[in-house]
Protein backbone atom coordinates (compact mmCIF):
# COMPACT_ATOMS: atom_id res chain seq x y z
CA UNK A 1 0.00 0.00 0.00
CA UNK A 2 1.45 3.37 -1.08
CA UNK A 3 -0.41 5.59 0.32
CA UNK A 4 0.78 8.34 2.83
CA UNK A 5 -0.62 8.22 5.83
CA UNK A 6 -0.20 12.05 7.88
CA UNK A 7 0.15 12.32 11.73
CA UNK A 8 -2.28 14.57 12.77
CA UNK A 9 -0.79 17.82 14.22
CA UNK A 10 -1.34 16.69 17.64
CA UNK A 11 0.69 14.09 16.89
CA UNK A 12 3.59 15.71 15.45
CA UNK A 13 3.34 18.74 18.21
CA UNK A 14 2.98 16.03 21.12
CA UNK A 15 6.59 14.57 19.95
CA UNK A 16 7.76 17.95 19.09
CA UNK A 17 7.26 19.43 22.64
CA UNK A 18 10.23 17.09 23.36
CA UNK A 19 12.55 18.75 21.54
CA UNK A 20 11.83 22.25 23.96
CA UNK A 21 9.97 24.10 21.77
CA UNK A 22 8.84 24.74 18.24
CA UNK A 23 10.17 26.25 15.33
CA UNK A 24 10.33 30.28 14.23
CA UNK A 25 13.43 29.79 12.06
CA UNK A 26 13.43 32.53 9.47
CA UNK A 27 13.18 30.98 5.63
CA UNK A 28 16.33 33.11 5.31
CA UNK A 29 18.34 31.49 8.28
CA UNK A 30 21.16 29.71 7.37
CA UNK A 31 20.74 25.81 8.17
CA UNK A 32 22.29 25.08 11.15
CA UNK A 33 24.02 21.16 10.67
CA UNK A 34 25.05 18.78 13.15
CA UNK A 35 25.95 15.17 13.68
CA UNK A 36 24.79 12.35 15.34
CA UNK A 37 25.48 8.58 15.25
CA UNK A 38 23.67 5.24 15.56
CA UNK A 39 25.60 2.08 16.44
CA UNK A 40 24.70 -1.48 16.36
CA UNK A 41 24.50 -4.40 13.87
CA UNK A 42 24.00 -3.53 10.97
CA UNK A 43 25.04 -6.47 8.73
CA UNK A 44 25.37 -9.78 9.72
CA UNK A 45 22.68 -12.69 11.47
CA UNK A 46 21.88 -9.36 13.92
CA UNK A 47 21.36 -7.12 11.58
CA UNK A 48 17.45 -7.22 12.15
CA UNK A 49 17.30 -5.23 15.61
CA UNK A 50 20.30 -2.32 14.55
CA UNK A 51 18.20 -1.93 11.56
CA UNK A 52 15.04 -1.53 13.54
CA UNK A 53 16.51 0.90 15.87
CA UNK A 54 18.37 2.62 13.35
CA UNK A 55 14.57 2.96 11.51
CA UNK A 56 13.57 4.74 14.96
CA UNK A 57 16.10 7.06 14.92
CA UNK A 58 15.68 8.10 11.79
CA UNK A 59 12.13 8.54 12.08
CA UNK A 60 12.83 10.54 15.25
CA UNK A 61 14.93 12.78 13.16
CA UNK A 62 12.31 13.25 10.18
CA UNK A 63 10.05 14.68 12.85
CA UNK A 64 12.03 17.13 14.26
CA UNK A 65 13.79 18.33 10.81
CA UNK A 66 9.91 19.01 10.17
CA UNK A 67 9.08 20.70 12.83
CA UNK A 68 12.75 22.33 12.94
CA UNK A 69 13.43 23.49 9.37
CA UNK A 70 16.41 25.71 10.05
CA UNK A 71 18.37 22.55 11.29
CA UNK A 72 19.90 18.95 9.41
CA UNK A 73 20.44 16.23 11.00
CA UNK A 74 23.57 14.27 10.23
CA UNK A 75 23.40 10.53 10.65
CA UNK A 76 26.59 8.59 10.92
CA UNK A 77 26.24 4.65 10.59
CA UNK A 78 27.83 2.51 12.61
CA UNK A 79 27.97 -1.00 11.75
CA UNK A 80 29.39 -3.31 15.10
CA UNK A 81 27.60 -6.47 13.79
CA UNK A 82 26.80 -6.88 17.77
CA UNK A 83 30.32 -8.42 17.78
CA UNK A 84 32.70 -6.85 20.58
CA UNK A 85 35.68 -7.74 18.50
CA UNK A 86 34.15 -5.65 15.55
CA UNK A 87 32.91 -2.62 17.90
CA UNK A 88 36.77 -2.41 18.79
CA UNK A 89 37.69 -1.65 15.25
CA UNK A 90 34.93 0.97 14.76
CA UNK A 91 34.57 2.88 17.80
CA UNK A 92 37.81 4.43 17.67
CA UNK A 93 37.10 6.42 14.72
CA UNK A 94 34.11 7.57 16.31
CA UNK A 95 35.37 8.08 19.25
CA UNK A 96 38.24 10.78 17.34
CA UNK A 97 35.22 12.23 15.12
CA UNK A 98 34.29 15.39 16.81
CA UNK A 99 31.68 16.33 14.47
CA UNK A 100 29.83 13.39 16.30
CA UNK A 101 27.98 14.84 19.34
CA UNK A 102 25.99 12.09 20.78
CA UNK A 103 25.33 8.49 19.91
CA UNK A 104 22.29 5.92 19.81
CA UNK A 105 23.90 3.10 20.67
CA UNK A 106 25.87 0.84 21.24
CA UNK A 107 22.33 -1.90 20.82
CA UNK A 108 24.60 -5.05 22.27
CA UNK A 109 25.76 -4.71 25.51
CA UNK A 110 29.19 -6.18 24.79
CA UNK A 111 29.69 -4.21 22.07
CA UNK A 112 29.00 -1.33 24.30
CA UNK A 113 31.95 -2.92 26.69
CA UNK A 114 34.03 -3.11 23.73
CA UNK A 115 33.65 0.63 22.48
CA UNK A 116 33.70 2.09 26.19
CA UNK A 117 37.49 3.42 26.46
CA UNK A 118 37.32 5.22 23.27
CA UNK A 119 33.89 6.91 23.90
CA UNK A 120 35.31 7.86 27.35
CA UNK A 121 38.45 9.33 26.18
CA UNK A 122 36.92 11.58 23.94
CA UNK A 123 33.83 12.06 25.73
CA UNK A 124 31.09 11.28 23.90
CA UNK A 125 27.55 10.69 25.43
CA UNK A 126 25.89 7.87 24.58
CA UNK A 127 22.31 6.58 24.83
CA UNK A 128 21.77 2.92 24.15
CA UNK A 129 17.93 1.57 23.47
CA UNK A 130 19.11 -2.17 24.27
CA UNK A 131 22.16 -2.82 26.46
CA UNK A 132 20.74 -4.21 29.73
CA UNK A 133 23.98 -5.57 31.28
CA UNK A 134 23.63 -4.58 34.81
CA UNK A 135 27.55 -4.07 35.32
CA UNK A 136 27.32 -1.15 32.78
CA UNK A 137 25.61 0.58 35.27
CA UNK A 138 27.21 -0.57 38.09
CA UNK A 139 30.27 0.80 39.58
CA UNK A 140 30.25 -1.98 42.57
CA UNK A 141 30.45 -4.90 40.02
CA UNK A 142 33.55 -7.23 39.86
CA UNK A 143 34.29 -6.16 36.18
CA UNK A 144 33.70 -2.44 36.86
CA UNK A 145 36.65 -1.49 35.56
CA UNK A 146 36.10 -2.60 32.51
CA UNK A 147 32.13 -2.33 32.12
CA UNK A 148 31.04 0.66 34.01
CA UNK A 149 30.00 3.50 31.63
CA UNK A 150 29.72 6.76 33.02
CA UNK A 151 30.32 9.69 32.94
CA UNK A 152 29.20 9.18 28.94
CA UNK A 153 27.03 5.58 29.07
CA UNK A 154 23.66 6.11 29.84
CA UNK A 155 20.14 3.58 28.49
CA UNK A 156 16.77 4.15 28.37
CA UNK A 157 15.95 0.45 29.09
CA UNK A 158 15.15 -1.73 32.29
CA UNK A 159 18.34 -4.00 33.46
CA UNK A 160 18.56 -7.46 33.01
CA UNK A 161 18.40 -8.21 37.20
CA UNK A 162 14.60 -6.85 36.14
CA UNK A 163 14.76 -9.20 33.25
CA UNK A 164 15.95 -12.21 34.80
CA UNK A 165 12.75 -12.37 37.17
CA UNK A 166 10.41 -11.97 34.40
CA UNK A 167 12.04 -14.20 31.99
CA UNK A 168 11.46 -17.03 34.80
CA UNK A 169 7.79 -16.30 35.85
CA UNK A 170 6.41 -15.76 31.99
CA UNK A 171 8.68 -18.98 30.70
CA UNK A 172 6.75 -21.22 33.59
CA UNK A 173 3.33 -19.31 33.52
CA UNK A 174 0.87 -22.22 32.99
CA UNK A 175 2.96 -24.95 34.33
CA UNK A 176 2.48 -26.18 37.90
CA UNK A 177 5.56 -28.40 37.76
CA UNK A 178 7.77 -26.72 35.77
CA UNK A 179 11.47 -28.44 34.96
CA UNK A 180 14.23 -25.60 33.68
CA UNK A 181 16.70 -26.09 31.43
CA UNK A 182 19.01 -22.50 31.18
CA UNK A 183 21.61 -22.04 28.89
CA UNK A 184 23.64 -19.21 27.35
CA UNK A 185 25.63 -18.19 24.39
CA UNK A 186 28.77 -17.38 26.35
CA UNK A 187 28.43 -13.32 25.63
CA UNK A 188 28.45 -10.90 28.09
CA UNK A 189 24.64 -10.13 27.61
CA UNK A 190 23.96 -14.01 27.89
CA UNK A 191 25.80 -15.29 30.71
CA UNK A 192 24.84 -12.46 34.04
CA UNK A 193 21.11 -12.76 32.20
CA UNK A 194 21.09 -16.57 32.80
CA UNK A 195 21.90 -16.01 36.46
CA UNK A 196 19.44 -13.73 36.96
CA UNK A 197 16.66 -16.62 35.88
CA UNK A 198 18.10 -19.33 37.76
CA UNK A 199 18.20 -17.13 40.91
CA UNK A 200 14.87 -15.90 40.18
CA UNK A 201 13.47 -19.28 39.40
CA UNK A 202 13.67 -20.16 43.21
CA UNK A 203 10.89 -17.82 43.84
CA UNK A 204 8.59 -19.31 41.58
CA UNK A 205 6.41 -21.76 42.75
CA UNK A 206 6.14 -24.97 41.10
CA UNK A 207 9.14 -24.34 39.10
CA UNK A 208 12.73 -26.48 39.63
CA UNK A 209 16.20 -26.05 37.85
CA UNK A 210 17.09 -29.30 36.70
CA UNK A 211 20.42 -27.98 34.42
CA UNK A 212 22.22 -25.63 32.30
CA UNK A 213 25.06 -25.52 29.75
CA UNK A 214 26.98 -22.71 28.06
CA UNK A 215 27.82 -22.97 24.40
CA UNK A 216 29.90 -20.69 21.91
CA UNK A 217 27.73 -18.24 20.15
CA UNK A 218 28.94 -19.88 17.23
CA UNK A 219 27.46 -23.03 17.65
CA UNK A 220 25.78 -24.60 14.65
CA UNK A 221 25.05 -28.56 16.25
CA UNK A 222 23.05 -28.66 19.58
CA UNK A 223 22.63 -31.83 19.83
CA UNK A 224 25.04 -32.33 22.72
CA UNK A 225 23.04 -29.92 24.71
CA UNK A 226 19.58 -31.18 23.61
CA UNK A 227 20.60 -34.60 25.05
CA UNK A 228 21.32 -33.16 28.04
CA UNK A 229 17.69 -31.53 28.12
CA UNK A 230 15.95 -34.50 27.89
CA UNK A 231 18.77 -36.30 30.38
CA UNK A 232 17.09 -34.10 32.50
CA UNK A 233 13.50 -34.17 31.81
CA UNK A 234 13.31 -31.04 31.51
CA UNK A 235 9.65 -29.56 30.15
CA UNK A 236 10.79 -25.95 29.54
CA UNK A 237 14.24 -24.67 27.74
CA UNK A 238 15.33 -20.86 28.70
CA UNK A 239 17.90 -19.78 26.00
CA UNK A 240 19.64 -16.06 27.43
CA UNK A 241 21.41 -15.01 23.97
CA UNK A 242 20.12 -13.78 20.53
CA UNK A 243 17.61 -14.55 18.15
CA UNK A 244 19.81 -15.97 15.14
CA UNK A 245 21.32 -18.56 17.63
CA UNK A 246 17.94 -19.38 19.09
CA UNK A 247 16.07 -19.85 15.53
CA UNK A 248 18.42 -22.53 14.67
CA UNK A 249 18.33 -24.39 18.27
CA UNK A 250 14.84 -24.66 18.24
CA UNK A 251 14.86 -26.06 15.14
CA UNK A 252 16.88 -28.77 16.52
CA UNK A 253 14.66 -28.94 19.25
CA UNK A 254 11.45 -29.49 17.80
CA UNK A 255 13.02 -32.21 15.06
CA UNK A 256 14.43 -34.39 17.96
CA UNK A 257 10.94 -34.70 19.41
CA UNK A 258 11.19 -32.53 22.12
CA UNK A 259 7.75 -30.25 23.13
CA UNK A 260 9.31 -28.20 26.06
CA UNK A 261 8.09 -24.95 26.03
CA UNK A 262 10.65 -22.59 24.59
CA UNK A 263 11.62 -19.19 26.00
CA UNK A 264 14.20 -16.01 25.69
CA UNK A 265 14.97 -12.87 26.80
CA UNK A 266 14.84 -10.07 24.71
CA UNK A 267 17.78 -10.67 23.02
CA UNK A 268 15.65 -13.23 21.08
CA UNK A 269 12.73 -10.82 20.96
CA UNK A 270 12.84 -10.13 17.07
CA UNK A 271 10.15 -10.47 14.38
CA UNK A 272 13.19 -11.98 12.59
CA UNK A 273 13.52 -15.09 15.64
CA UNK A 274 9.77 -16.27 14.52
CA UNK A 275 10.56 -16.05 10.52
CA UNK A 276 13.70 -17.97 10.91
CA UNK A 277 12.90 -20.38 13.12
CA UNK A 278 9.24 -20.79 11.16
CA UNK A 279 7.05 -23.36 12.67
CA UNK A 280 9.66 -24.60 15.28
CA UNK A 281 9.20 -21.20 16.88
CA UNK A 282 5.18 -21.10 17.38
CA UNK A 283 4.25 -20.53 21.10
CA UNK A 284 8.07 -19.46 22.33
CA UNK A 285 7.32 -17.70 25.24
CA UNK A 286 10.10 -14.01 24.74
CA UNK A 287 10.67 -11.09 26.75
CA UNK A 288 10.52 -7.82 25.60
CA UNK A 289 9.76 -4.17 24.84
CA UNK A 290 6.06 -2.43 23.90
CA UNK A 291 6.24 -1.67 20.52
CA UNK A 292 5.66 1.48 18.77
CA UNK A 293 1.84 -0.04 17.55
CA UNK A 294 1.36 -0.67 20.74
CA UNK A 295 1.82 2.99 22.13
CA UNK A 296 0.39 4.60 19.68
CA UNK A 297 -1.34 3.78 16.25
CA UNK A 298 -1.26 6.84 15.01
CA UNK A 299 2.50 7.18 15.40
CA UNK A 300 2.97 3.89 13.95
CA UNK A 301 1.23 4.88 11.12
CA UNK A 302 3.28 8.04 10.66
CA UNK A 303 6.38 6.42 11.43
CA UNK A 304 5.24 3.81 8.11
CA UNK A 305 4.52 6.81 6.05
CA UNK A 306 7.88 8.54 7.09
CA UNK A 307 10.19 5.30 6.97
CA UNK A 308 8.47 3.22 4.27
CA UNK A 309 8.65 0.26 7.22
CA UNK A 310 6.67 -0.99 10.18
CA UNK A 311 8.61 0.08 13.24
CA UNK A 312 10.93 -2.81 14.80
CA UNK A 313 12.02 -3.88 18.24
CA UNK A 314 13.16 -1.37 20.27
CA UNK A 315 11.48 1.13 18.24
CA UNK A 316 10.22 3.69 21.71
CA UNK A 317 13.70 3.22 22.78
CA UNK A 318 15.56 4.86 19.69
CA UNK A 319 13.11 7.08 19.40
CA UNK A 320 13.45 8.30 23.07
CA UNK A 321 17.18 7.83 22.68
CA UNK A 322 17.19 10.45 19.41
CA UNK A 323 14.98 13.15 20.66
CA UNK A 324 16.57 13.46 24.05
CA UNK A 325 20.15 14.16 21.77
CA UNK A 326 17.76 16.26 19.21
CA UNK A 327 16.45 18.28 22.68
CA UNK A 328 19.62 18.82 23.28
CA UNK A 329 20.55 20.65 19.81
CA UNK A 330 17.49 22.89 19.70
CA UNK A 331 18.67 24.03 23.25
CA UNK A 332 21.95 25.26 21.88
CA UNK A 333 23.76 22.18 23.85
CA UNK A 334 26.30 21.54 20.47
CA UNK A 335 29.61 20.53 21.54
CA UNK A 336 30.09 16.93 23.32
CA UNK A 337 30.77 18.78 27.04
CA UNK A 338 27.39 20.39 26.37
CA UNK A 339 25.23 17.73 25.58
CA UNK A 340 27.16 15.58 28.14
CA UNK A 341 25.88 17.94 30.72
CA UNK A 342 22.13 18.02 28.97
CA UNK A 343 21.68 14.30 29.27
CA UNK A 344 22.72 14.36 32.98
CA UNK A 345 19.97 16.82 33.44
CA UNK A 346 17.25 15.07 30.71
CA UNK A 347 13.70 14.68 32.68
CA UNK A 348 10.78 14.86 29.99
CA UNK A 349 8.93 12.48 29.45
CA UNK A 350 9.39 9.75 26.44
CA UNK A 351 6.58 9.01 23.72
CA UNK A 352 5.14 6.06 25.64
CA UNK A 353 4.35 8.38 28.50
CA UNK A 354 7.34 7.02 30.69
CA UNK A 355 9.40 9.41 32.96
CA UNK A 356 13.28 9.48 31.67
CA UNK A 357 15.38 10.82 33.69
CA UNK A 358 18.97 9.70 34.38
CA UNK A 359 20.31 8.65 38.08
CA UNK A 360 24.14 9.31 38.68
CA UNK A 361 24.45 5.97 36.90
CA UNK A 362 22.88 6.73 33.50
CA UNK A 363 20.13 4.05 34.30
CA UNK A 364 16.53 5.27 34.05
CA UNK A 365 14.09 4.91 37.30
CA UNK A 366 10.87 3.57 35.68
CA UNK A 367 10.55 0.83 32.74
CA UNK A 368 10.12 -2.89 32.35
CA UNK A 369 9.53 -5.57 30.44
CA UNK A 370 6.55 -7.49 28.74
CA UNK A 371 5.67 -11.17 27.76
CA UNK A 372 5.62 -11.99 24.20
CA UNK A 373 3.69 -14.92 22.39
CA UNK A 374 4.96 -16.56 19.06
CA UNK A 375 1.68 -16.96 17.46
CA UNK A 376 1.34 -17.44 13.45
CA UNK A 377 4.35 -16.17 12.86
CA UNK A 378 4.00 -13.00 14.61
CA UNK A 379 5.07 -11.48 18.46
CA UNK A 380 1.56 -10.93 20.29
CA UNK A 381 2.28 -8.80 23.16
CA UNK A 382 0.30 -10.72 26.15
CA UNK A 383 1.49 -7.69 28.64
CA UNK A 384 3.76 -6.41 31.11
CA UNK A 385 5.59 -9.01 33.25
CA UNK A 386 7.76 -6.45 35.01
Amino acid sequence: MNKKIKASAAIVAAIALSFGAFATTSASAATKTFTLAYQGPLSGGEASTGIDEQNGVKYAIKVFEAANPGYKINLVSVDDEGDPAVASKVAPGVGTNTKIIGLIGPAYSGATIASLPYYKAGNLTVISPSATRVSLTDPKSPTAKSDYGRPIFHRVVATDDKQGPALAKFATAGNTAAKVFVFDDQSSYAVPLRGYVEAALKNVKGATLVGGDSVPNTTTDFSPTIAKIKSAGANVVIYTGYYSQAAVFVKQLRDSGSTATFAGGDGVFNQQFAVLAGKAGEGAKLTGVAGLADVDPKIEADFKAKIGVSSGVYAVESIDAANIFLSGIKNGKTTRAAMNKWVKSYNFKGIAGANIKFNQHGDISEGGFAGFLVTGGTLVNKGPVA
